[in-house]
C-alpha cells in the first residue's frame, strides 16, 4: 500500500511555498493581461508569510496547510485569498489526525477542497477560472482510482489532467471576474487561477510522489 506520512508531507508545503515565490513574476505577467496584474504578487505575499509563520511553529502536512489557509483568508485580498483559503482549509481539516496518507486519503482531501470552493463560487467549467484545472484534476484522480491504479499514478493522471485544464483556458472567454469585462478580448491568454491552481496541483503531485513508500 502506497502512503506517505503526515509529518513528511511538511515537505509538501515547503515546496508550495517555493513555487509560488519562483512563479510571482510569471502569474501576475499573466495577471496583468486581462486582470489587475496583482495574483503572483498577493499569493507571492500570502504563501511568503506562510513560511515566515512555519518557520516558528512548524508542524505535519496538515498544520502547515491550516496555517497557509488562515494567512490567505486573513491576510490576502481580492477574490484568490478566500478561494484558496478554503481550498487549503478543507485539505488540512480532511488529513487531520491522519498519521499515513495514502490514495484514498488525498482523493477524499481533494474532493473535500473542491467542494469548499463550490460552496463560495458558482464557477463551472469553461468559466476561464481555477475551476478549469481543479475539477478535470480531480477527476483524472478519481478514474485512476476507481480503475484500480496506484497512488502515484492516479497523482501523475491528476498532474497531466491539470495542466491541460490550465491550458483549455487559452481559447475560453472570461465569464466571471475583472476579465469577463472584456469579453472577446479574454480570449487568447492563460487565466491566472488556473495557471496558479495548475502550479498547487504540479507541486502536490510531485512531492507527495517522491514521498510516497
Amino acid at each position: 500500500m502506497q502512503t506517505f506520512t503526515n509529518n513528511a508531507g511538511s515537505a509538501i508545503v515547503d515546496q508550495l511555498i517555493l513555487t509560488i515565490q519562483e512563479n510571482k513574476q510569471y502569474l501576475s505577467d499573466i495577471d496583468g493581461l486581462i486582470g489587475d496584474g496583482d495574483h503572483g504578487i498577493n499569493m507571492n505575499k500570502g504563501f511568503t508569510m506562510c513560511r515566515e509563520e512555519l518557520d516558528k511553529n512548524p508542524g505535519d502536512l496538515a498544520h502547515g496547510l491550516k496555517t497557509l489557509s488562515k494567512i490567505l483568508m486573513m491576510k490576502i485580498g481580492g477574490s484568490m485569498g478566500p478561494l484558496y483559503g478554503k481550498f487549503f482549509k478543507a485539505i488540512a481539516l480532511s488529513l487531520e489526525g491522519k498519521e499515513e496518507i495514502g490514495i484514498n486519503e488525498m482523493g477524499e482531501a481533494l474532493k473535500a477542497a473542491v467542494d469548499a470552493i463550490a460552496s463560495i463560487s458558482p464557477a463551472k467549467v469553461g468559466d476561464k477560472t481555477l475551476i478549469d484545472t481543479l475539477i478535470p484534476a480531480l477527476a483524472a484522480y478519481e478514474k485512476a482510482q476507481t480503475e484500480g491504479k496506484s497512488f502515484t499514478e492516479a497523482l501523475e493522471a491528476m498532474k497531466i489532467a491539470a495542466i491541460e485544464g490550465r491550458d483549455s483556458t487559452k481559447d475560453m472567454v472570461a465569464k466571471l471576474g475583472r476579465a469577463s469585462r472584456l469579453g472577446e478580448r479574454s480570449r487568447g491568454v492563460l487565466d491566472a487561477g488556473a495557471t496558479s491552481c495548475c502550479l498547487i496541483l504540479e507541486t502536490i503531485a510531485d512531492e507527495a510522489g517522491q514521498l510516497i513508500k
